[in-house]
């Protein structure tokens, strides 16, 4: 058997970068097959507005004639406005999912900057129009006092694609308080 210490400084060198080469070829093999296993990615996120105003001026007294509840795809908002710091996602081919949010609060009120006591579950809807199919995870989680939170399941009735990526985070009466920004190929 013939060690390193017996090759020449020079084919040595060739030995050590060819190894370096299979090294990097099977990394991004590698890396390319995880790809090919992610269905949807989510990297930040954003907090339901529960209301929002149709066209029109204001009443005298401020109200607002038109306005009409921020329902997406078929789920209503939940009461708030809610705030949310940060949030990724990564949903797997087979249906798992792991999302990280941190900062979900109440955006106004008199619970400003609470979690309002709040349970959360992970709902991806891939049909950009009717009919909505919702695919949830299996349970809800509580948001620590800081409204950070970690969902780690697999969704109900997993799709094999997605075409028009959406995850909503709802609390536990299936209201919707965050949704989470697709990170398309490119970005």
């Amino acid at each position: 058997m013939l060690s390193f210490a017996a090759v020449s400084t020079g084919k040595q060198e060739n030995v050590t970068k060819a190894l370096a080469f299979i090294f990097i070829l099977g990394t991004v093999a590698a890396l390319s097959a995880q790809d090919r296993d992610i269905l949807a990615r989510f990297d930040g996120g954003v907090g339901v507005i529960p209301v929002q105003n149709g066209a029109g001026a204001p009443n005298a007294d401020g109200t607002l004639p038109n306005a009409k509840l921020n329902v997406v795809r078929g789920v209503s908002p939940g009461a708030g406005p809610w705030t949310i710091a940060d949030l990724k996602a990564v949903v797997g081919t087979d249906g798992s999912i792991s999302v990280k949010g941190k900062g979900l609060l109440l955006a106004s009120g008199n619970g400003l900057g609470t979690n309002a006591n709040q349970h959360v579950f992970a709902t991806l809807i891939c049909e950009p129009a009717l009919p909505f199919v919702e695919h949830s995870t299996s349970s809800a989680v509580a948001l620590d006092p800081n409204g950070n939170f970690q969902i780690d399941d697999v969704l109900t009735n997993a799709p094999a694609e997605c075409a028009s990526p959406l995850l909503l985070i709802r609390a536990g009466n299936g209201t919707w308080l965050a949704a989470g920004l697709p990170k398309l190929a490119g970005n």
